[in-house]
């Protein structure tokens, strides 16, 4: 034992914060929430045991089921929007532009603003009804319309300031593309291929892992959006519940109605919904995510 210590005492002292930091932020709340989820608990009285009535109140709550389905449309639309204009702007990057290291910074910079609460701010600024997309439709003689005020178009501008925030997948796909095998792409001009030949034969080939990384990371991400809808919808998830994201509905019934262990629940069902697609994404990725060692 003695041995032990004097062998790993120092690294395991050096881990020590954070072990502490892991269980007091993270695991003692993971159980405390599952515990709260078969509760009643509101705050100011204690916890009172009630079984599985917030699981089967959820399933006939009527707010529920409509931040899910404004979820589902927000992830399928803002994850392939944002993964195909990373990949885009990563591939034009990857051509050896003079001023790289600019380029990359400025794209960047959205990824580090993009989910903070100036930006949502600024982003309610410029789709209201006297911002600057109607200023610049004006010229044109479009009359515009408020658009974060409007339900069919509210969502959308979430789904537009998602896939803004494109910097941190596009610094991925780039280093991706820059392990492709030069050789491969002299063989295919050989060939005679040419541009999309090339792209869809060898360069998506070749960085599915990286593909498959980013969709997983950007799921997830966009399943756990919170700022954006909470800032532009004024907390509300308006108008007309049209930008009431699962995690905004979660909050509200946490700490708008004071019903933790409902909250609870509802963040136990997102824990599931989110695991069920990942695992789903997982069972596919054989088929479709290039795999060197086969």
């Amino acid at each position: 034992m003695r041995n032990w210590l004097k062998k790993n005492g120092a690294g395991y002292l050096f881990l020590l914060p954070w072990l502490i930091g892991t269980l007091i932020f993270t695991i003692i709340p993971i159980f405390t929430s599952l515990y709260l989820s078969f509760t009643n608990y509101n705050i100011l009285n204690p916890a009172h045991f009630i079984g599985f009535q917030n699981y089967s109140r959820i399933f006939i709550d009527k707010k529920f089921i409509t931040s899910l389905i404004v979820t589902f449309k927000f992830v399928l639309f803002s994850v392939p929007l944002q993964l195909s204009f990373a990949l885009f702007i990563a591939i034009l990057l990857n051509k050896g532009i003079a001023g790289l290291r600019i380029y990359r910074a400025v794209y960047y910079i959205p990824s580090l603003l993009g989910g903070s609460v100036a930006i949502s701010i600024l982003w309610r600024q410029i789709f209201n009804k006297e911002g600057l997309i109607n200023g610049l439709l004006s010229k044109f003689g479009i009359k515009g319309i408020n658009w974060i005020a409007t339900p069919s178009t509210a969502l959308y501008t979430l789904i537009l300031l998602a896939v803004w925030q494109f910097g941190s997948s596009m610094l991925i796909f780039l280093s991706a593309l820059k392990q492709v095998p030069i050789e491969l792409y002299e063989s295919a001009e050989i060939d005679g291929a040419r541009g999309l030949r090339k792209f869809a034969s060898i360069t998506f080939p070749m960085i599915t892992p990286i593909v498959f990384f980013n969709l997983i990371m950007q799921v997830i991400n966009a399943f756990q959006s919170f700022n954006s809808a909470y800032i532009i919808s004024g907390g509300n998830g308006g108008p007309l519940d049209s930008t009431l994201l699962y995690s905004l509905y979660l909050y509200q019934k946490g700490f708008s109605n004071f019903e933790m262990g409902y909250a609870s629940a509802l963040a136990w069902i997102l824990l599931i919904i989110i695991g069920s697609v990942i695992g789903l994404i997982f069972a596919t990725s054989k088929k479709w995510v290039y795999n060197q060692d086969e």
